[in-house]
């Protein structure tokens, strides 16, 4: 039987404006939705219902029909404050905080027309890559609830999986759109740093953190990015493509070109930890270098050059970005002992091991841009391993933690640190119907070149048609 889900975000788009359906009719179709499967999904940590009703209520009155997002449903990451809205950042510190004050992410994509229905689970801070916190229950992945969703931009990717939204906004400082959307069969699209106004990366610490879209289809993702890019001015952003080229979603609808990709299965964590491929990350890859084979792209195996420095700086990094963290004496008693290990390691850091850390990281990104240099992108896995099951990291031992979440995810924090834009494709699942994808890394302002090859990949194997079930 069809639902309203069932359309892409561009076509509930398309139907809004033709009439066919009304901002309120949608909005309370997903929060039937959320009422009735977000109990065991945990996706949304606080649902806005009569709000949301509100805004699509009066839609018309407050934003132009003509908006680039005007009527569809998007939940704010509950890392994002929203005035007036809960906002927990997955930790106990917050649990009751209500800001007066909306970030400029929040506002964007109000100007846009979005629709929020609530606040997606995060993990504390955005720290860890996997979503299970100790204020809120874990976000489960749609495909088999035993399994993570993975993180931080956990819970967005559950609601856009399960059907809950038609995309999402999410945050990535090391893999945190990638990760999740990998998991949970969508596609994640990290913009480049400085590309995003409102989330460039250039204020947050090595540049790390940028905001981008989760979404079902590469169409989809290119809408909200460039919703994300046009609402908001800053005097370093970086238009990608170039202005004469229009829209990324031009070039996520054409998917058109032919283009010089490299294969790489080596990643910047070798040196530091025992980083093992399981079987079913590499026929994904096989699978997806395959299909970019036949669509006539040139492919070129490549290593990366021995570096053992990567790993002790970034970790020397976020370290110190945890350094930050409000919470002092008695309060760290309730933060969880991940977060509390990050922040205290942070803390005993010297001015002088984070400006060769700082250092030593420039360049890398520099010795990256030039390894890259002769690829339109390079293709990695997704992840290493198969969505990790909840509970599957330790609570006690922060090092192990760590070690875990590298050895999941070794692939995706390089692309944060060379502040190059990177996005996941779900081109496979297991034999056990668990999605498993491939990560397209690409240059400076490169983000037209992945949506265009993310295009044409979908094309062929039809991903946004696969669902799990309940959908």
């Amino acid at each position: 039987m069809f639902e309203l889900h069932h359309l892409s975000a561009q076509d509930q788009w398309d139907w809004l404006h033709r009439g066919e359906i009304s901002p309120v009719e949608l909005v309370t179709h997903y929060l039937e939705r959320i009422e009735r499967l977000n109990p065991e999904l945990g996706a949304f940590t606080t649902v806005t219902a009569e709000a949301a009703l509100d805004r699509a209520a009066h839609l018309t009155d407050r934003v132009a029909p003509t908006a680039a997002l005007w009527g569809l449903p998007i939940g704010d990451k509950d890392l994002n404050r929203r005035a007036g809205v809960r906002t927990t950042f997955g930790s106990r510190l917050f649990e009751h905080f209500v800001p007066d004050e909306s970030d400029e992410i929040v506002d964007v994509l109000d100007a846009a027309g979005s629709i929020s229905l609530g606040k997606t689970n995060a993990p504390e801070f955005g720290m860890p890559s996997y979503t299970e916190s100790l204020v809120a229950p874990p976000a489960r992945n749609p495909w088999n609830l035993g399994l993570g969703a993975g993180g931080s931009s956990g819970g967005a990717a559950v609601a856009v999986s399960a059907g809950l939204l038609p995309f999402a906004p999410g945050s990535d400082g090391g893999g945190s759109i990638r990760i999740p959307a990998a998991a949970t069969g969508l596609v994640g699209l990290k913009p480049g740093r400085g590309v995003v106004p409102s989330g460039s990366g250039l204020t947050s610490l090595a540049g790390l953190v940028t905001i981008g879209p989760i979404a079902r289809s590469v169409a989809d993702a290119a809408m909200m990015l460039d919703a994300m890019i046009a609402g908001s001015e800053y005097p370093y952003s970086v238009r990608s493509p170039r202005p004469d080229d229009g829209p990324l979603l031009g070039a996520a609808t054409r998917g058109e070109g032919r283009y010089q990709l490299a294969v790489m299965t080596t990643s910047p964590w070798d040196a530091a930890y025992d980083i093992r491929i399981s079987p079913e990350a590499r026929a994904a890859l096989a699978f997806g270098l395959a299909e970019l084979s036949a669509l006539g792209h040139g492919i070129e195996e490549i290593a990366l050059e021995p570096d053992d420095s990567y790993g002790p700086n970034f970790r020397t990094i976020w370290q110190a970005g945890a350094a930050g963290l409000p919470a002092e004496g008695n309060q760290l008693d309730l933060l969880e002992p991940l977060t509390r290990w990050l922040v205290e390691r942070g803390r005993e850091l010297s001015a002088r091991e984070l400006a060769a850390s700082l250092t030593a990281l420039t360049a890398y990104e520099r010795s990256i841009i030039r390894q890259f240099r002769a690829f339109d992108a390079v293709v990695t896995p997704a992840l290493a391993m198969t969505p990790r099951p909840v509970g599957w990291y330790s609570r006690d031992d922060a090092e192990l933690n760590f070690a875990q979440q590298v050895q999941y995810t070794p692939f995706t924090s390089f692309a944060n640190v060379t502040g190059l834009p990177a996005i996941t494709l779900p081109v496979a699942n297991t034999d056990e119907g668990i999605p498993m994808g491939i990560q397209l890394v690409g240059r400076p302002g490169g983000e037209a070149t992945l949506l265009a090859i993310g295009a044409q990949l979908e094309r062929r194997i039809g991903w946004q048609r696969r669902h799990p079930p309940g959908w």
